[in-house]
């Protein structure tokens, strides 16, 4: 289906972030949430963030999710003795043809190939099971700063939906994401 000019700037309004539930409620969240003119919390099946948006009447959610972790330890954890969960939560994005992207606050390359962490992972480790995961589930890695987060994630959701809305819904799905496709 093609979309007017109008149409799409009206759904791009409408845009809500779907938070996860299991976000904890802290201040950083608060910060962030300043950044979503639009938000709502609720169970995610994978990812803590996802988005949904209405156009002519009907809502629909964005086949993307973002996972935020708060820095290169949490990220490790994830990698050691979380990782069949964590892997677990990729795959039922993957199977569910959701684009996935995993926003690590307070890191950078360079903290990663210098080690700049608490966890005893080895960067060589750490930066191994970063591409290695980056390959086997399309996954998009972004590391900022925290003040930076709210802004990214609006702006992924954002022009992920301006895309879908933009060429066709090709990657679109009514009524169906991260919430309910996994």
């Amino acid at each position: 289906m093609s979309y007017t000019h109008f149409e799409v700037k009206d759904a791009l309004e409408s845009l809500t972030v779907l938070i996860d539930t299991r976000e904890q409620d802290t201040m950083n969240l608060r910060r962030r949430m300043k950044d979503f003119p639009h938000w709502r919390r609720e169970k995610l099946n994978a990812g803590d963030y996802s988005g949904e948006y209405t156009v002519e009447g009907e809502t629909h959610s964005l086949p993307v999710c973002i996972e935020r972790k708060m820095n290169l330890d949490e990220l490790c954890q994830c990698f050691t003795s979380g990782r069949e969960r964590f892997q677990r939560e990729f795959e039922r994005g993957k199977a569910a043809g959701i684009k996935m992207y995993l926003l690590i606050e307070n890191a950078d390359w360079s903290k990663v190939f210098d080690g700049s962490y608490r966890s005893r992972l080895n960067p060589n480790a750490l930066i191994a099971s970063i591409l290695a995961w980056s390959i086997r589930y399309d996954l998009q890695f972004i590391f900022c700063k925290p003040d930076e987060c709210g802004r990214i994630i609006y702006k992924i959701l954002y022009y992920h939906a301006k895309e879908v809305l933009e060429h066709d819904g090709e990657s679109g799905t009514e009524g169906e994401g991260i919430s309910k496709a996994c």
